[in-house]
């Protein structure tokens, strides 16, 4: 039953729970969250709403989770009648979002392990799972949608026990939808999950596990304090940078902002500085008293490396400065995107940026153009690649325009990942040749349960970031579920197609691929432009190549005047001297002439709508 909330900083350590959900996409941990607050009574049935925690339009609109959000709730145990305070901490699904996954699972102490039991456990939750694992989190099992009736609790109950190392009634079972359960969930977080340690009369430490940008308030910074107790007026230090600041305001997330009298061992909430420079608060940095700092900065977040990279550029060129406004402010709810300027012959002044996954890409081109505005044309993503000359030299290539052409080249290493795949036993065969003729390597296989196998192969992460699992979906009617991490690199045979327009090579359309695919990349490009770029007054000639060797051509054909519509009977040699004629001036225009390619062009060549819309991982 819901608590009178205790003020914030006065509440003792011992009866705080921090706790994190992790679950699959679409496995109910929003709908959890909802029925959470709803039981706690921090918000009333006129205020409710279906994914209560999921602020962004683009997540509402898709159904997923992409920023973790964190709130405040008051719960008195059923089991003791203890009141106590629970910070809950709602975190993304998506492989492409692990990074906020890890950064909510530092700021817990326990995790709620949220299954389907209709669908069971699913490759990107056994990541996360081991993830909690790592930070020695204290893991409670739960089956949610118990009352679908293709449910089957027990099978999946087993399942869960056998990875994790419990029994099969250990695992709760809830309905998020119906409230089924979810009490006693409550209760059991308060009974297992253990109270943060901290010491209380130490110098402030707090740990910014999140930040947010307000156009009136400036940058909101979210916290969990560990030592010591943060109150408004304080002067406070960033230990990274050393920058100081007057705190303006301290509170929590209840679960709208509610500013307090200060934070203390174990809270997590907000802090505002009135600062406008985004780049004073950075996510894992720790936040100490300036007057009695503390020695010793807390342990920050790994730096995520980016996987794909993609170049972004204003449709029109004067927006710019409005782009790079919008990178700096998103980066900072953001800390997986990083971006440097880059100019291209064909689109102008962009950024090259550098993404967690495919999906990472859609999503902050989404916010980019609704949140500021921007209308955006991203090139092909690609991955990083290393190259080594014969002499020794080395390029780190992030974009097809940094490649050594014409230069002898000695070997080429490319990104290499581990994916793990679950999916029901039948789709073995299918799951097999489509990883073979990816260039996959097998490192092992595990059967479940008799009916669910989980395979892990080494790929290679250029064969997987554009229709990897889309293939895999449709190979396997919809059942496989996909996770993947960084595993180094290994060495590859790859080649720089150009795409010439009249003989002039238009770095827009450049790509990085293996040498056996060039051949379809080429004719796919040099198709898809032949129907797009309109017909000049001269032909012109689209091809494909690798260096100086052409792989493949297509034609626009040059629109035609009839000058011999005029003749009428009379000499034939009339008719040719006007031909003629008219040839010299074709030639002579095809000499000065400049292909003009439309931006609609560049748009639907090099647009990302064709790969998997990957929501559905």
């Amino acid at each position: 039953m819901p608590a009178i909330p205790s003020p914030p900083g006065n509440t003792p350590p011992e009866r705080i729970r921090n706790f994190s959900i992790i679950a699959h996409i679409d496995h109910g941990k929003s709908t959890l969250a909802d029925q959470m607050l709803r039981l706690t009574g921090v918000v009333d049935a006129r205020q409710a709403r279906a994914q209560y925690l999921d602020r962004m339009d683009i997540e509402r609109e898709r159904g997923i989770t992409i920023k973790s959000q964190n709130v405040r709730m008051p719960w008195r145990s059923n089991a003791d009648g203890t009141d106590y305070t629970l910070h809950m901490i709602d975190t993304p699904g998506h492989v492409d979002f692990t990074y906020e996954v890890s950064r909510s699972l530092a700021a817990c102490e326990g995790a709620v392990l949220l299954v389907d039991a209709a669908q069971g456990i699913e490759a990107q939750t056994l990541a996360n799972l081991y993830l909690a694992l790592e930070n020695d989190l204290q893991i409670i099992p739960v089956l949610n949608k118990i009352d679908l009736p293709a449910a089957q609790p027990d099978l999946y109950a087993a399942e869960i026990a056998h990875i994790i190392g419990c029994e099969p009634d250990d695992v709760l079972r809830v309905s998020a939808k119906t409230g089924q359960g979810v009490e006693d969930l409550l209760d059991v977080i308060c009974r297992e999950v253990p109270p943060p340690v901290g010491v209380a009369d130490a110098p402030a430490r707090a740990m910014i596990f999140d930040s947010v940008y307000d156009i009136y308030r400036g940058v909101i910074t979210y916290v969990r304090v560990i030592d010591g107790k943060i109150i408004p007026r304080q002067k406070i230090k960033m230990m990274s940078t050393g920058a100081t600041h007057e705190l303006l305001e301290v509170g929590v997330i209840s679960p709208e902002p509610v500013p307090s009298q200060g934070l203390g061992v174990g809270e997590v909430g907000y802090l505002i500085t009135g600062v406008k420079d985004v780049r004073q608060s950075k996510v894992g940095d720790t936040v100490t008293d300036a007057a009695k700092p503390a020695a010793h900065a807390l342990g920050g977040y790994r730096d995520p490396n980016p996987m794909v990279y993609s170049g972004l550029f204003p449709i029109d060129g004067s927006d710019f400065p409005l782009l790079r406004d919008a990178l700096d402010r998103l980066r900072l709810n953001d800390a997986a995107l990083v971006y440097e300027p880059e100019s291209s012959g064909a689109l102008g002044f962009g950024f090259r940026c550098g993404f967690l996954g495919l999906l990472h890409l859609e999503i902050t081109r989404d916010r980019l153009e609704r949140e500021f505005g921007l209308d955006l044309i991203s090139t092909a993503p690609n991955v990083v690649n290393r190259v080594l000359l014969e002499d020794a030299r080395e390029f780190i290539v992030t974009n097809p325009s940094d490649w050594p052409s014409g230069q002898k080249i000695a070997e080429i290493y490319e990104p290499i990942v581990k994916s793990m795949i679950i999916a029901p036993s039948e789709y073995i065969g299918a799951i097999m040749e489509l990883c073979q003729t990816r260039r996959g390597t097998l490192l092992g296989m595990d059967y479940l349960s008799e009916t669910r196998v989980e395979l892990r192969y080494t790929l290679p992460l250029g064969e997987i970031i554009f229709d990897f699992f889309d293939a895999l979906k449709s190979r396997t009617r919809g059942y496989a579920s996909l996770d993947y991490e960084e595993d180094g690199e290994q060495k590859a045979d790859l080649v720089k197609v150009d795409i010439l327009l009249q003989g002039e090579p238009v770095d827009a359309f450049s790509a990085i691929v293996h040498k056996d695919k060039a051949y379809a990349y080429g004719v796919s490009m040099t198709t898809k432009l032949r129907e797009l770029i309109p017909r000049q007054q001269f032909e012109v000639p689209i091809q494909a190549a690798i260096g100086s060797r052409v792989i493949a051509r297509e034609s626009i054909r040059a629109i035609r005047k009839d000058v011999l519509a005029k003749c009428y009977g009379g000499d034939i040699t009339r008719k040719r001297k006007l031909l003629e004629k008219q040839k010299e001036g074709k030639k002579r225009m095809k000499m000065v002439g400049r292909v003009e390619v439309p931006q609609e062009a560049f748009i639907a060549a090099l647009s990302t709508t064709e790969s998997p819309d990957s929501t559905k991982k």
